[in-house]
């Protein structure tokens, strides 16, 4: 995901690149994407909040409208991810009255610093955070934390669209779509896409087991401590190791706000939750994500199947017996696609860890 600042040029880099646009949808030869950022909310609402905003943005000459506010409010150039002193009703009522067809997103909402509704800088509602501008509030997105059944317990998500994106927060290339929205329009344009989020008929999203986050738990990350919200009640919330507060992870936190049962949510979406294969291959050759080894099995892998998606979940057991691919990483694959690889929850920080043949494996 571009961040705001690789906006600065964009339209020289566009003309650069020979990009094209058609209906709001930009090309890289075929490949296809919109125009997105992210921006970092730091600011005073009875305490201090720090809140992750996604932003998606129609066309180049709105970008530079936004940009043009951005800098009477601040510098954009320092950072991936801007950082403003602007609430989340403010900043959300200005991009809806520089253009309508902006669509402003929660991000990771439940994680502890950096979400809307998270446990260390959130709030306790959308409402709470957004105020008067709650019904521009079409979506929110689930993180690594968090799955769509654990939103659907609150009453306030019912008639909001839950998604899930990956963005390019740092150079790794295998956190590239590992979690994803599934579109179905008529035609790819911008407008159909941001009609389907605020019509809440997206198709379904990809998830990764939300253990694997890094905040799915309680705990201290400097401590190596973590435990389940049971647990932490136990503890009254107290680290045994450094007597300070835990941080207090998605899961707690979303039963903490829960008001009623995920089956009540009437429009519950499908959604598959999956393991990278980056990390199934690094799993099955016991081998670090960015080694050659990881590599040259990822490769080949896409070489036969063409894409990660599919070989995640639909090539079969036997068009990959016959492609002579390893059956440990068959069988993987596999049990990846029915959920049955188990995951130690991540928490403050840590990614979760897989666990293969009662072994455990980091992941990340």
């Amino acid at each position: 995901m571009q961040k705001l600042k690789e906006l600065i040029c964009l339209e020289q880099e566009i003309e650069i690149k020979n990009l094209r646009e058609e209906n709001g949808i930009f090309y890289y030869d075929d490949f296809p994407f919109l125009i997105t950022g992210e921006i970092s909310l730091m600011y005073t609402q009875g305490r201090g909040r720090r809140i992750h905003l996604v932003v998606f943005v129609p066309n180049i000459e709105v970008a530079e409208k936004i940009h043009g506010w951005l800098d009477t409010k601040g510098r954009r150039d320092y950072d991936g991810r801007p950082i403003f002193n602007i609430s989340c009703r403010d900043f959300t009522a200005k991009m809806f009255e520089i253009d309508e067809r902006i669509e402003v997103i929660p991000a990771h909402i439940w994680t502890p610093w950096f979400g809307v509704l998270g446990s260390k800088s959130g709030f306790d509602s959308l409402k709470e955070a957004f105020g008067d501008q709650i019904n521009n509030i079409h979506a929110i997105e689930t993180g690594l934390s968090s799955n769509p059944k654990m939103n659907w317990k609150l009453f306030e998500l019912n008639n909001k669209s839950i998604v899930s994106f990956s963005d390019a927060h740092s150079f790794w290339p295998w956190r590239l779509g590992r979690e994803a929205t599934i579109f179905e329009v008529e035609k790819l344009t911008y407008d159909n896409l941001i009609n389907s989020i605020r019509n809440n008929s997206i198709k379904a999203t990809i998830e990764v087991n939300p253990a694997y986050g890094k905040y799915h738990w309680d705990g201290h990350r400097n401590c190596g401590f973590s435990c389940s919200p049971e647990k932490t009640k136990e503890l009254d919330g107290i680290c045994p190791v450094c007597g300070k507060q835990l941080t207090i992870g998605v899961e707690y936190r979303v039963e903490e706000r829960a008001d009623q049962a995920e089956e009540n949510n009437p429009n519950k979406k499908k959604y598959y939750e999956l393991l990278p294969l980056h990390e199934l291959i690094a799993l099955v050759k016991s081998s670090s994500l960015s080694s050659q080894k990881t590599w040259k099995v990822y490769n080949q892998l896409i070489e036969k199947f063409g894409n990660e998606f599919n070989i995640l979940l639909h090539v079969s057991k036997e068009e990959m017996v016959r492609e002579n691919i390893e059956n440990k990483l068959i069988n993987l694959i596999l049990q990846n696609r029915e959920g049955k690889i188990k995951v130690k929850p991540g928490y403050d920080g840590e990614y979760g860890e897989a666990l293969l043949e009662e072994k455990q494996a980091k992941l990340f």
